[in-house]
């Protein structure tokens, strides 16, 4: 009897040794993923912005939709992002931007809101200038279909 209550105290003890041990290696798996994806992120010797998406598809639209999208970025430099200026190729795309120094390793928008009262296919473009390093002018582009009253409505994208 003793040796069946020792045996199962000694499985009991094992498997709960075995799957302690078999989650550590799991933490110290991501906490690796998580410092390769950091080293991933180029680092500038200055002002640098990397962005999520420099494209952002609208989809198709009904007229009149909400046009209001954003473009996320980060500085990944080692001195703050002053951003100037940012012009849309038309009068139908409006951006914002932050106005203050981005820091290093911190994370902005750049806000953009299309016209959506004309009708068709668009591809537009909002030009940032700034201190970046290598790229003190930087081009995204916005596109989609705004619909007709007319037109059956979709599902918006983004």
């Amino acid at each position: 009897m003793k040796k069946l209550v020792l045996f199962a105290v000694l499985t009991v003890f094992g498997v709960a040794t075995a799957n302690a041990q078999a989650k550590k290696p799991v933490k110290k798996e991501a906490a690796k993923k998580e410092t390769a994806a950091k080293a991933d992120s180029p680092k500038v010797d200055g002002a640098g912005m990397v962005f999520e998406n420099e494209t952002i598809d609208y989809g198709t639209l009904p007229h009149n939709a909400d046009g209001k999208r954003e473009f996320v970025f980060v500085n990944n430099g080692t001195k703050p992002l002053i951003i100037s200026n940012a012009t849309g190729s038309c009068g139908c795309t409006v951006p914002t931007w932050p106005k203050e120094p981005i820091a290093p390793g911190a994370r902005a928008v750049i806000g953009v809101k299309y016209a959506t009262d004309r009708v068709g296919a668009f591809t537009k473009t909002v030009t940032l200038t700034s201190n970046a390093e290598g790229q003190a002018s930087k081009v995204l582009t916005i596109k989609g279909t705004i619909l007709g009253d007319d037109a059956p409505k979709e599902t918006p994208k983004g």
